[in-house]
This record gives structure tokens, sequence and C-alpha cells, in this order.
């Protein structure tokens, strides 16, 4: 694991490039943050997901994305942003396995219906090889994905918190849908069992979406 003297020197190197994350980022959101706000999410973000971080050549990338992300929730939450959809959040313990297979087949089921986000309560430092080999056989690629921490502003910005298995680290916000799916942990387990794990997520996902879209479920 990256310790934090690695983070330090990385940070180091890496300030030009978040500058200009911040200064993209600024002007996207421009009039609903100041400047400094967007860099410190900036910073942060990347500080958060260095510490887990094996491959640092996509940090920039990830790091940009995921301020993105969180700022985006964070406008939600304050309503300077309009949300359209309903928002979801799954959360696990690492975001390599069951949250990440739970976001990728909402995101399939709901066709843009729905905003998805995961996040794990100890983020891993990638997602599960299993995992990703079993959405690619229905046709999902979580090669690009990666593990986020969780943070407050995406809990804020929720209208449904899934927890799988993560305890008491969800903060808990009146006004919100909590669910918690009990789901076996596919880490290390056969590609089989994650086959399994899959599936029965996917039979809830199904589930979720009518619930939340008011839609009668198909008929077999």
């Amino acid at each position: 694991m990256t310790d934090h003297h690695d983070i330090k020197l990385g940070l180091q190197d890496s300030t030009e490039v978040l500058h200009r994350i911040s200064s993209r980022l600024s002007a996207r959101y421009s009039g609903i943050f100041a400047a400094e706000t967007v860099e410190r999410y900036v910073f942060e973000s990347y500080t958060a997901l260095a510490r887990t971080a094996k491959v640092t050549a996509y940090l920039p990338a990830t790091t940009e994305h995921f301020a993105n992300d969180r700022l985006h929730a964070l406008a939600t939450s304050k309503g300077a942003i309009a949300s359209e959809v309903p928002e979801v959040l799954f959360v696990c313990v690492q975001n390599a396995g069951r949250s990440q297979m739970a976001a990728a087949l909402l995101n399939a089921e709901a066709q843009g219906r729905i905003h998805v986000r995961s996040a794990g309560s100890m983020p891993a430092s990638a997602l599960d090889p299993a995992v990703v080999t079993a959405m690619a056989e229905i046709g999902l690629d979580l090669s690009a994905d990666y593990p986020k921490p969780l943070t407050d502003d995406v809990v804020r910005a929720s209208d449904v918190v899934i927890t799988m298995g993560c305890g008491d680290s969800c903060p808990i916000y009146p006004g919100k849908r909590y669910e918690d799916w009990e789901l076996t942990d596919p880490a290390d387990q056969s590609l089989e069992t994650v086959r399994s794990i899959r599936d029965e997520i996917h039979d809830r996902i199904r589930i979720l979406v009518t619930s939340l879209l008011n839609k009668e479920e198909p008929t077999p």
C-alpha cells in the first residue's frame, strides 16, 4: 500500500496536473463553487485515491472523475443543480465487488433514468478480477472502474442508500431511503460463486428499478 511519504512526494510531482484539473472543474462549476473550494476537493480526492492506488499513471484521470462526481453531488445536495432522476448510492467495504456490480447493473437496467454511484468504507486498490470477469460475461465492462472512498457529499446527494456489509460506517440523514442487502462478499470466491452473487444482485436491482420508477414488473 502507498505510504504517507509516497503520497506527499506524488502530490508534489502532480501539483501542476492537479491545478489544471482544478481549472477545468472551476470553469464547469462557475457560479456554484469558488475556485478555492474546487481546488480543495481536487487535492483531497487525489490524496484519498493515492492511498490505495497501485498504478499512479491513472491517478490524474480518476482524480478528475472522482472530484467532479463529489462536486456534482455537493451541488445537488445544496440545490444548486436540480436532480431530475432518483439518486442511488451503493456502499460496501472495499467497493471492489458487490457495490460495483450493483452500480453497473442498475446503470444498465435504468438506462439513464437513475443516477448511480458506489463507494467503499475501506476501498481496495482495484476491483476483484473475478467480479470484472463475471460482469464481462453479461456484456458489462468494469475494467476502467476503480474503488472510491465513501464521502459525506455523495451520501447527502442520494435519495436511496443501499449498504452491503459495511456496518455503521455510512452516515444517516433524515429523508433518505436506506436498505441493507445481505450478500456474500465475492472476495476470494470462485468465479461460479461470483456469478451467483451477480445474479442475486441483478434480481434485487430489477425490483429496485421497478420501485423507483413506479413501473409494474414485466410478466415472465
